[in-house]
């Protein structure tokens, strides 16, 4: 623990001293304060982990804990029906304590919220595909710079079940905004429609080395891997440029194919197969937004996607040996939701039928809400949903970098992720999974924030964000396969969702948002009742059998 200040190792002590001594708290987390919060400190010798907390009683429930005050993945256990309440007890008021001095927190209020939950696992709604993070070329560079030890901790992190459970991973097929600069395959000879040159890039050969070893690393099940092309060679494009207002020409609407179906060859030789592909990402940056994006980009309208997946993509796809590869729809902003799928279907009837799941980023998702989604769902039933992109710092009104220790952003997630999952959405693949300190590398300056910072100066430690144990508390805790079922809250003094796991396990996200305690009475269709004390700023996960 070289790494750590004397301050940090006291603070490493306490958390020791405070948790119960159990197998999910092992490794806890080594707390750095920081302008904007507090982050979760890794280097090559230590990073903090949580091994399977799940109860294993009939009675028995686990509370997994995560706070503004400084609370990570803290466990709590009980016993349903005692008619007794269980406090959460925040990071602040457990250091207090250790140091004999009061508890303090600027967050907390003393008038107690009180919230009636019930559970009711016989009411089933949509099945879990899971969810993940991209591995781009920025995440490439950064994570080659890490010690081998420290690149383990990162995929273990995220991938592990002793980490936060990702089951998938978004690559971009050749370069997309955050590389360190433009590229795609095939770029010489121009004009090749037979794609004679396509080959694996260098900077592929490292991207699928990393994921390897993660795979080898983590252990992770069933790894889904999710492709997506930003851009076309630039002489397949009606403006032979990496961006601006372009289309795909007409005539090599089958060498685009084609180049999707070599990509996937070529990964499955490298001992990645392909899960899933999109027909583009973002597709409107090349029709309507080529002043404001500056980066590789393809313009679609629904028409021509139409033409291209019901006439070339869709066909090719299942008359070939990836007959059963799942294709995605749009990949762009939840307000082009149901409505390019209309014109989709208006241009081609029936094109939509070689669609398997509806790709959907979140960027303006403030700006619209979510029953468009709900419309899309009643259009497409059948369709996976999955958020596809998201990350924070694209907006002009916020700052275009990581802001170590926010606790505000991570609740931007928290909300989100609620928020999708209540409207039916099947998953989340968040964007880079690390970047550095200014929010990059990115070869556009398009720089933004991310769960994990990784330290430049060194390259010897990287930073876990109060984001990472956000999404972790939904990622690690609902598996593929699980099932959203009924919850129903008094009131909104706080959010949730339950979900039945594959295992029999319930699990329930609970998040106060508010600066004050909340009393959660929790009552099970089945199982009986507890009643939580939650403290303000915090989110939970709740697991009972």
């Amino acid at each position: 623990m070289e790494q750590f200040s004397f301050k940090e190792r006291i603070i490493f002590a306490l958390v020791l001293c405070f948790v119960e001594t159990v197998s999910g708290q092992s490794f806890p987390c080594v707390l750095r304060e920081t302008k904007y919060g507090s982050v979760c400190v890794c280097n090559a010798t230590y990073c903090d982990y949580l091994e399977d907390p799940t109860p294993v009683d009939d009675h028995e429930f686990v509370v997994v804990s995560s706070s503004k005050a400084g609370l990570r993945f803290d466990t709590t256990h009980g016993l349903f029906n005692l008619f007794k309440k269980h406090f959460i007890f925040d990071y602040d008021m457990r250091v207090s304590q250790a140091q004999k001095q009061p508890e303090f927190s600027s967050d907390r209020v003393n008038d107690k919220r009180y919230v009636h939950l019930e559970i009711n696992r016989e009411k089933h709604f949509q099945k879990i595909t899971g969810f993940g993070g991209s591995h781009t070329g920025a995440v490439t560079y950064l994570t080659d710079q890490l010690p081998p030890t420290l690149q383990d901790h990162l995929y273990e992190s995220f991938y592990a079940e002793r980490g936060i459970g990702f089951n998938l991973m978004r690559i971009p097929l050749g370069g997309c905004d955050f590389d360190l600069s433009p590229w795609a395959y095939n770029e010489y000879p121009e004009n090749d429609a037979e794609l004679t040159n396509f080959t694996i890039d260098a900077r592929d050969e490292l991207r699928v080395a990393q994921i390897r070893r993660l795979i080898e690393v983590s252990k992770v099940k069933n790894l889904r891997i999710k492709g997506a092309a930003w851009s076309s060679p630039r002489w397949m494009k009606s403006n032979n440029a990496w961006t601006g207002f372009s289309h795909l020409k007409k005539e090599y609407y089958e060498t685009w194919v084609n180049y999707h179906i070599k990509w996937i060859e070529m990964m499955e030789e490298q001992g990645l197969p392909i899960w899933a592909i999109s027909t583009g990402n973002e597709p409107m940056n090349g029709v309507f937004f080529m002043y404001f994006v500056r980066f590789m980009s393809l313009g679609w309208t629904p028409k021509n996607q139409a033409i291209w997946l019901n006439d070339y993509l869709g066909p090719a796809i299942r008359n070939s040996k990836y007959k059963d590869l799942v294709l995605f729809g749009n990949d762009d902003q939840r307000y082009t939701y149901p409505y390019w799928f209309k014109m989709m279907n208006s241009t081609r009837e029936n094109s939509l039928d070689y669609l398997d799941g509806l790709a959907v980023h979140w960027y303006w998702d403030e700006m619209v809400g979510p029953s468009l989604m709900d419309d899309a769902l009643k259009m497409m039933p059948d369709k996976i949903l999955l958020t596809t992109e998201s990350c924070i710092g694209d907006k002009p009104w916020q700052k275009a970098a990581p802001l170590l220790g926010s606790w505000y952003r991570g609740e931007k997630y928290a909300r989100a992720y609620l928020q999708d999952l209540q409207h039916g959405f099947n998953g989340w693949i968040d964007w880079n999974i690390i970047l550095d300190e200014a929010g990059g590398p990115n070869y556009v300056n398009n720089t933004v924030d991310a769960p994990v910072i990784a330290n430049t100066t060194d390259f010897q430690e990287f930073y876990k964000q109060p984001m990472f144990y956000t999404i972790g508390h939904f990622s690690k805790f609902i598996p593929e396969g699980s099932i959203r079922i009924e919850s129903k809250r008094s009131n909104v003094n706080v959010d949730e969702i339950a979900f039945l796991r594959p295992d029999g396990t319930v699990c329930v996200v609970i998040f106060n948002s508010g600066k004050a305690n909340v009393e959660v009475s929790v009552v099970d269709s089945e199982h009986g009742s507890i009643v939580l004390d939650l403290p303000p700023k915090s989110i939970h996960t709740l697991l009972y059998t």
